[in-house]
């Protein structure tokens, strides 16, 4: 039973797959940064400041035909962005977010060697630790986003885009800590289609 639970599980991933209807996305960006306590203990102390405003990321999608050139998807994925850190003398005091959006969209699609436009909204979690020495702390928060996006159809396995995501509400607040990722972000994307 187990040997045909397998075999029915690769074939239905195997056909989904040759259909075209999964995706891997990479992207690269920079987006809205506002290291709030970090910024106010540089205003008031001094020292140093270095902020992170690139991310990378790598999402999974999944796409299901509505129309000839229409299609509906779900994007997960995985955010990481750049450190902030802020030093004064021999303190330092360093903070770390990711975050993991997941995406509803429609696409539409004009074929190979074509353009094709996005547009979503989705929900994405994201989690901010911060350290000072020994001493570690987190938060973490779910807020909206929406995005919207173009590329441009290489082969029927590549397309290269620009994408633009608005982070909505992405303030992160405990114990007095505080940081913001809202605001807009943008992003070029490879994706890969099989």
């Amino acid at each position: 039973m187990k040997k045909l639970t397998l075999v029915v599980f690769a074939v239905f991933v195997a056909s989904a797959a040759f259909a075209g209807n999964w995706g891997l996305g990479l992207k690269l960006g920079g987006g809205q940064n506002d290291p709030k306590t970090l910024q106010d203990l540089l205003d008031t102390y001094g020292g140093e400041l270095d902020k992170g405003y690139g991310f990378f990321s790598i999402e999974g999608q999944y796409e299901a035909e509505m129309t000839e050139t229409g299609r509906l998807g779900v994007r997960l994925g995985i955010d990481g962005y750049g450190d902030n850190e802020f030093k004064s003398g021999p303190n330092k005091l360093s903070e770390s977010t990711y975050g993991i959006p997941l995406t509803l969209y429609y696409r539409w699609d004009n074929g190979i060697k074509g353009w094709s436009y996005y547009a979503g909204a989705g929900a994405t979690y994201i989690r901010t630790e911060w350290e000072e020495g020994s001493l570690e702390n987190h938060k973490s928060k779910i807020f909206p986003h929406v995005v919207g996006g173009v590329e441009y159809r290489f082969t029927q396995l590549f397309a290269l885009g620009v994408e633009a995501k608005y982070n909505i509400a992405a303030k992160i607040e405990k114990d007095g800590y505080k940081t913001d990722r809202s605001g807009i972000s943008g992003a070029l994307v490879g994706r890969f289609y099989f």
